[in-house]
């Protein structure tokens, strides 16, 4: 566990210290971008990766599953702050016509604070809009660790973790801080809101969103259960703004005062059943696992990968399912994966790649039916790597 905080603590350093100041007046190459990124292919097999280029937030696609990139579109029309480290990136999500839309978390002067930002692109990404912050609340507090998702009627889901009910709070024995969402009916250009989820969410992990076919979003993230366990939760969250009540969902039993900047992943079956993965570093239940996130207890849970496994990503269609993770040992980092075809009752396993150097999470997309990896690292930028 100390080993795999000291690489992750070492990646966020180097990271800050390879930001460029920015260059006007040409394109940057996708080599220069920094490690950071996300992915989403759209409904005409374009893939889309929003990743930052030396203070920007940029855009790059692809129209051969990432053996190639057009050059990147700067979206931020001057360079500012971009919150990269641990769980933190860049994300991106597609609406029901081509819309682009993406979100990121810009620092604010105060440690651990921040402002969740917005931009979109109604033309093809040939241009974005001028950024926007989601939320209301404009203290210089904790609003930090975007995700983004579009439901089934194309409504934009922007949710975070927030510390105004911290900050208010007298009471001491407040844990960790709480999940935030907005929601916006006109394909981004307002959003209303805040609405809260829960309170005592983890401070630093990142949250997993699944849109469901009857407009819901399904949210999962980790959440601090008394006195101080920290394990993961599920909600429903609704556009009129009334999520339904938390339920835990995961049970190793992980005590720890501190968060550990690895949250879990979710993906929703042509079924409507939930599989997700996630990360436990508890004495007896130490790694990342698989399961079917049911409410009691996970069904069909695997222990995925090594003790050192981490990051783990996570897709599904029809009755198969991916998962994606890296291991780090040796100087190197291992990107390895694991299919399911009968909805998560057996595995097959197979090796992706591995790399010296940065390596940011990897991101199971699916296209047509097929699983792909995406896999941003200084050696291979942007990289895309079919699952067999």
């Amino acid at each position: 566990m100390k080993r795999i905080h000291l690489y992750l603590a070492t990646v966020a350093v180097i990271a800050r210290l390879l930001a460029a100041e920015p260059e006007h007046g040409h394109a940057m190459a996708p080599g220069q971008a920094e490690i950071g990124a996300q992915a989403a292919y759209d409904s005409h097999g374009t893939l889309w990766a929003v990743h930052r280029v030396s203070g920007h937030i940029a855009v790059s696609r692809s129209d051969n599953d990432g053996h190639s990139w057009a050059n990147p579109v700067l979206v931020t029309r001057e360079p500012e702050p971009i919150d990269g480290g641990g769980d933190a990136r860049p994300k991106i999500a597609l609406g029901l016509k081509g819309e682009i839309y993406l979100t990121w978390t810009k620092p604010l002067a105060e440690p651990y604070t921040g402002e969740i930002r917005f931009c979109r692109s109604l033309d093809g990404g040939r241009t974005f809009s001028a950024p926007i912050v989601v939320h209301h609340d404009r203290q210089v507090i904790t609003h930090r660790f975007d995700t983004i998702a579009v439901n089934s009627r194309g409504q934009v889901f922007v949710a975070w973790i927030d510390k105004r009910d911290l900050a208010a709070t007298k009471d001491p024995t407040y844990s960790g801080a709480a999940l935030y969402y907005a929601v916006s009916d006109d394909e981004g250009a307002t959003f209303r809101g805040d609405f809260k989820v829960a309170d005592h969410s983890c401070e630093c992990c990142r949250i997993a969103l699944a849109p469901r076919t009857d407009g819901t979003v399904t949210a999962f993230w980790r959440h601090i259960f008394p006195p101080n366990i920290r394990d993961h939760a599920i909600a429903t969250l609704t556009a009129d703004g009334h999520p339904s009540a938390p339920t835990r969902v995961t049970f190793e039993d992980w005590r720890i005062d501190a968060c550990p900047h690895h949250g879990p992943a979710v993906a929703l079956d042509d079924a409507g059943a939930l599989h997700g993965v996630w990360f436990s570093g508890a004495a007896n239940a130490h790694g990342v696992f698989y399961g079917k996130l049911t409410g009691d207890q996970p069904a069909a849970l695997v222990h995925v990968g090594a003790d050192n496994a981490g990051h783990a990503d996570i897709a599904a269609t029809g009755h198969r399912v991916a998962v994606a993770w890296r291991e780090f040992y040796d100087g190197r980092t291992y990107l390895r994966g694991m299919i399911s075809t009968d909805d998560g009752a057996t595995w097959a396993t197979c090796e992706l790649a591995s790399v010296a150097g940065l390596a940011d999470h990897p991101r199971v997309l699916t296209r047509d039916g097929k699983f792909f990896v995406f896999w941003n690292t200084a050696q291979r930028p942007l990289a895309v790597l079919p699952m067999p």
